[in-house]
């Protein structure tokens, strides 16, 4: 899970350590068998979880603006400028105790960085949150719930989420008799592309400058907003045939009495 370039090297675990430094403190090295800090430093760049000590450290301070229990000040100078990191790990793993979060952490270095001799007791419900942890999708969804009102169009606006009906739009935001579909696309840099599900497409055609296709751009940064209304009449698409894999079904022999 190594982005391009150095700058956001290996974005999604240092996040999670940096929460977890800032979080619980002393607490959470000690999960990891460590009683300083700096010895728990140099466990991350001998895994090459991070380049240098720095990068961890820089990780936490981060953070330690939104703990101000764990008596750090942190990158107080930058505000909320990063606060979407902490909303989306929140989101997902915020009611863990210490050594639940440090499981996750865990299981991260395992699964993305072979980190060996590592114990670990992950509950079904957490790794499957985990898994959604490295979908850009769902960051993006996460970033325009907690902050669609600073995008013009939607700023007095009703949100409601429509994500599971999986029909073709995220969002629908009512402001005052007007109707709008957003969809939502997150893109990891400050440019580059999207493409639209088949049903998305239909969606999109048939409520044409209702249906706003809402970009979260430079998610690896500071992530900010480009909409686009009626995207098939303003965009070109190309059609491409998608092979779906083979889906298998296991159907029960007899009936249940």
């Amino acid at each position: 899970m190594k982005q391009s370039g150095t700058k956001h090297q290996n974005y999604e675990i240092l996040n999670l350590i940096g929460y977890g430094l800032s979080k619980f403190n002393d607490d959470f090295i000690k999960e990891f068998g460590f009683t300083t800090k700096t010895a728990f430093y140099d466990y991350c760049v001998l895994n090459t979880i991070a380049q240098t000590v720095g990068t961890v450290k820089n990780r936490m301070d981060l953070f330690d603006h939104f703990f101000p229990d764990n008596g750090r000040k942190g990158w107080w100078q930058k505000g909320d400028t990063y606060i979407h990191r902490k909303i989306l790990i929140d989101n997902l793993f915020g009611l863990e105790n210490v050594k639940g979060y440090a499981n996750i952490v865990k299981l991260y270095m395992k699964e993305n960085y072979a980190v060996k001799d590592i114990s670990i007791s992950v509950k079904p419900i957490v790794k499957s949150r985990f898994k959604k942890l490295q979908e850009t999708g769902l960051e993006a969804e996460i970033y325009f719930m907690n902050n669609f009102h600073t995008i013009n169009q939607f700023s007095e606006g009703k949100l409601e989420d429509a994500r599971l009906f999986g029909d073709g739009y995220d969002f629908q935001v009512t402001v005052d008799h007007s109707i709008y579909l957003a969809e939502i696309k997150g893109i990891r840099e400050k440019k580059g592309k999207f493409r639209l599900t088949e049903n998305e497409y239909k969606k999109a055609s048939e409520y044409q400058n209702d249906y706003i296709v809402t970009l979260v751009l430079n998610m690896n940064d500071v992530p900010n907003f480009l909409t686009i209304e009626n995207p098939i009449k303003n965009l070109r698409f190309e059609e491409r045939i998608i092979q779906s894999k083979t889906t298998k079904e296991y159907h029960l022999l007899g009936e249940i009495c």
